[in-house]
């Protein structure tokens, strides 16, 4: 699929946001109608209903106090007993008016009843209350009218059941409208759990798309780009996903391309190489080898007919063709480190050191030399190149050695995965300042007719390091003489004996 008719990240991102953003929005706004239902249904109950209701409960509660009142008046003629009337009437007047203003909000049709309290009341405070407080008064002694006190009771009873009945109705009005307040509670309730499940879903779902159309096709493609920065160039580098992944994709298959490539002119380039290799090795060796020949055979034969200056001029001859072969060959052995790759096997570095000091015993007895190594590791690599590292240094160790028997102490220690080897002697010594110039190839910091050689070397001894996957430098801080020091990776086996 063309990467262009792919949805990008960023819209895909989008897309998943918005629809977490409407499907949330809807939920909340569910749970915002039904918290303004619950609201409703509360101001009913607490605010009309409830206090309506009471009220009306003050009004009979009111009624009985003035009836109470008349009735402790009219049996003792104390006016005192005229106060809780009179503050009866003052409560049932509030009452009645706070009762019929509530009522007229919740259950207008109420309101008539309300009137018809009002008007029982003044009927009964004018037939019967009012009547009784002013025979009272204008008696000498109490007497109470049987037949009017029969009355003023008939009509407080029924007074007092009107007051009931209009109780009665808002407490039926309060039970309903507390048990609305309850279902929209458990609404409100059940939208809510409703709202955190619906959340879980939709943000495990955005999680899962998010994996699938992101994640995934990105740990795909680093997988993919991790076996070709491995080494399998030949890998076709293919992914799926949004536009930016397939893009990504097809950006490094392209660099994947492009190193194969360049792998290809590399390995014409080291062909050719090769090609140079063997000429230098043979054709450009020959004429050397005719030179020094002819130069040796004029000497012979004409040994006292020349006079000193021929004779050395003759020995110039020889010695520049033979340190020519020497250089050519140091020269092919450098270039071939790394290219004529043969396989790693385990080295056992106590029999690579034997082979050495046994190859260089004629100058190590000549020189006096003392070498002082303990026991060395096995690891991974070439044996005859890891033995050209310890032969240069200590072929170097030496020839650079001072007035004293040359000393090469030779050590070792374990850092993490690596070995760190370092290889000291009690020589002559190497500046701070070239530390880095002596592993250039041909770099020389004496003299050849001080000291032979070609300047390859240390330049060797680097090459073959790296190679390894090791590192090699200068150590400037170990006092008089010169330190070496290189690491070389741990094989599994040391790990696992170590561990």
């Amino acid at each position: 699929m063309d990467y262009r008719t792919r949805w990008p990240a960023s819209r895909l991102l989008m897309a998943a946001v918005a629809i977490l953003i409407i499907v949330c929005a809807s939920a909340i706004g569910g749970v915002a109608v039904a918290l303004m239902g619950l609201k409703d249904a509360r101001g009913v109950l607490l605010d009309q209903v409830g206090p309506a209701r009471r009220a009306v409960q003050e009004v009979d509660g009111a009624l009985v106090d003035q009836e109470s009142s008349v009735r402790g008046f009219a049996l003792t003629a104390k006016e005192e007993f005229l106060d809780g009337y009179r503050a009866g009437q003052k409560i049932e007047a509030d009452a009645l008016a706070e009762a019929r203003k509530l009522i007229t909000q919740v259950r207008p049709d109420l309101v008539a009843r309300v009137d018809a309290i009002g008007r029982l009341t003044a009927n009964w405070r004018a037939e019967y209350a009012e009547r009784i407080v002013a025979q009272i008064r204008a008696a000498d002694t109490p007497q109470v009218d049987v037949a009017g006190t029969e009355r003023g009771k008939e009509v407080f009873d029924n007074l007092r059941g009107t007051v009931a009945a209009l109780e009665a109705e808002l407490a039926g009005d309060a039970a309903k409208a507390r048990v609305d307040l309850d279902a929209v509670a458990d609404q409100v309730l059940f939208l809510v759990i409703g709202l955190g499940v619906l959340l879980v879903v939709i943000i495990t779902a955005v999680a899962v798309v998010l994996y699938r159309i992101l994640i995934r096709p990105l740990s795909v493609l680093a997988d993919q780009v991790r076996q070709v920065s491995s080494g399998d160039f030949e890998h076709v580098v293919e992914t799926g996903g949004p536009r930016e992944t397939v893009m990504l994709g097809e950006d490094v298959d392209a660099m994947r391309t492009r190193i194969l490539n360049d792998v290809e002119d590399l390995r014409r380039s080291n062909s050719e190489l090769e090609q140079f290799a063997y000429v230098a090795s043979h054709d450009l060796q020959e004429p050397l080898r005719k030179v020094a020949s002819f130069c040796q055979l004029l000497e012979r034969r004409y040994s006292g007919e020349l006079d000193e200056r021929g004779e050395q001029y003759l020995r110039f001859a020889v010695d520049g063709a033979k340190r020519m072969q020497v250089l050519i060959n140091d020269l092919l052995a450098f270039s071939r480190v790394g290219r004529l790759t043969r396989e790693h096997t385990l080295v056992d570095l106590n029999e690579t050191l034997a082979q050495v000091l046994d190859s260089y015993s004629e100058a190590i007895e000549r020189t006096g030399a003392t070498i002082e190594s303990p026991e060395l590791p096995t690891v991974r690599g070439e044996a005859s190149l890891l033995g050209g590292v310890f032969g240069n240094l200590i072929s170097n160790a030496l020839k650079f050695h001072g007035e004293d028997p040359p000393v090469v102490r030779i050590s070792v220690d374990r850092t993490d995965d690596h070995w760190t080897f370092t290889v000291s002697d009690n020589g002559i010594g190497i500046d701070a300042e070239y530390a880095e110039r002596i592993f250039v190839i041909f770099q020389r910091l004496h003299h050849k007719d001080d000291y032979p050689g070609t300047g390859i070397g240390l330049a060797m001894c680097r090459k073959i390091i790296e190679y390894h996957g090791g590192t090699i430098w200068l150590d400037t801080g170990e006092g008089a003489g010169t330190t070496f020091k290189f690491t070389l990776p741990a094989v599994v086996e040391d790990t696992e004996v170590t561990e």
